[in-house]
């Protein structure tokens, strides 16, 4: 028989929605933090021993790698897909709502989990009849920006020798049934920043010191998007905002010390050095006007997500096959951030997008207690995935 084209791939998918389904509400309704992922884990390895194909090294200990022979010549691919979940408390009204107290999918992990599964159900049924190697990359921690590192540093590419990644996101604001892609810088450049602010505590009833490090946290939080004030690409602003601010043990005691936690994304080498520049220059202002001091960190970094322009291209026309020429999106970029990057750096590959959103506008952004996906995304997610794998591949 002849390698399998975008059609037949598609149904293939289609006949195994229901049990994408069945894994994408299981994990949902017992989602795990990153580098915590174990039943995520067995979940997987479950689902894809019983698809009869192999599994490969694993240097984390979450995480999964599984690996399908094709019966042909050809080259190997990475299907890669993230795992984790967030520390937030679920809202959405759903019957397989999370019932991990504190943790939820909120970004769409668990989808993405059952996208990759579905695509590697659907390519075994093939197998003898398709070129090269499939290896289904589960990883863990892409919140916590570790888990894509910590899997290449402990050689989880080293014996691959895989000449292309393809990866997928769900996009709750994007209707369900569309597809984004973009070749070159695609998702930002991210740094988790820690700044510890130092002043002078005292008693709340008769404090006249000035230098009060919670007050201080509050204003450096309202002036953060000002080091990144004019930045952009393409019409997409860069972002520098906060997401924690820590500091005060008691309601009657000014603290001597806190903490604010935030993010920036950025675009290019330029503007990461231009905003942290700015930065330091906003924390000597604040200095001169709080009587605090600052110290800056940065912590978590991946790169900003870079398409290769050949798998872009490739993407794109295998997407169209799925959903029609209409459907298929040139997307601007954006400013959340994957460290799927560290894999696009070292392999060509192309990371796009699938919409998720419901039809009544319910899903909720991203990281929002209210999140919620359309399901349909999931076939369409898979196709994409398996056909593109198939089509680099054979090339």
């Amino acid at each position: 028989m002849s390698t399998p084209g975008t059609e037949e791939i598609r149904d293939l998918v289609a006949e195994g929605f229901d049990q994408m389904v069945d894994i994408r509400r299981e994990l949902h309704q017992h989602p795990e933090l990153s580098f915590d992922e174990t039943a995520t884990t067995e979940l997987i390895d479950g689902a894809c021993g019983a698809l009869g194909i192999t599994r490969g090294f694993c240097p984390t200990p979450t995480g999964a790698v599984w690996t399908l022979d094709g019966g042909r010549p050809g080259k190997t691919v990475i299907i890669r897909a993230d795992i984790d979940a967030l520390p937030i408390v679920e809202e959405a009204d759903l019957p397989f709502a999370s019932a991990t107290e504190g943790v939820m999918h909120a970004c769409g992990h668990d989808a993405h989990v059952a996208q990759a599964i579905g695509a590697a159900r659907a390519l075994s049924r093939r197998a003898e009849d398709l070129p090269g190697r499939y290896v289904f990359l589960f990883q863990p921690a892409e919140e916590g920006l570790g888990g894509a590192e910590r899997m290449i540093e402990g050689g989880v590419l080293d014996d691959l020798d895989a000449s292309a990644v393809i990866g997928c996101h769900v996009a709750s604001i994007v209707p369900a049934g569309l597809v984004g892609v973009r070749p070159g810088v695609t998702m930002a450049d991210v740094y988790s920043l820690q700044i510890d602010i130092a002043g002078i505590g005292g008693h709340g009833a008769a404090y006249t010191d000035g230098a009060n490090p919670l007050l201080a946290g509050a204003l450096l939080a309202t002036r953060l998007d000002s080091v990144v004030a004019t930045m952009s690409l393409e019409g997409t602003d860069c972002a520098c905002t906060a997401g924690v601010l820590q500091a005060g043990t008691a309601p009657n005691v000014i603290p001597s010390h806190a903490v604010l936690k935030g993010t920036l994304r950025t675009f290019t080498p330029e503007q990461t050095a231009g905003a942290l520049a700015n930065m330091d220059q906003l924390l000597a202002e604040l200095t001169a006007e709080t009587g605090c001091t600052f110290a800056l960190q940065t912590t978590d970094h991946a790169p900003a997500v870079t398409n290769d322009p050949g798998m872009t291209d490739l993407v794109r026309g295998i997407a169209k096959g799925v959903v029609g020429e209409s459907s298929v999106l040139h997307m601007p970029p954006v400013s959340p951030s994957d460290d799927v990057s560290f894999f696009l750096d070292r392999i060509p590959g192309c990371y796009f997008f699938v919409g998720a959103g419901l039809a009544d506008g319910s899903s909720g952004m991203h990281h929002n207690p209210g999140f919620a996906i359309d399901e349909a995304c999931m076939p369409i997610a898979a196709s994409v995935l398996a056909a593109a794998a198939v089509a680099a591949a054979g090339r």
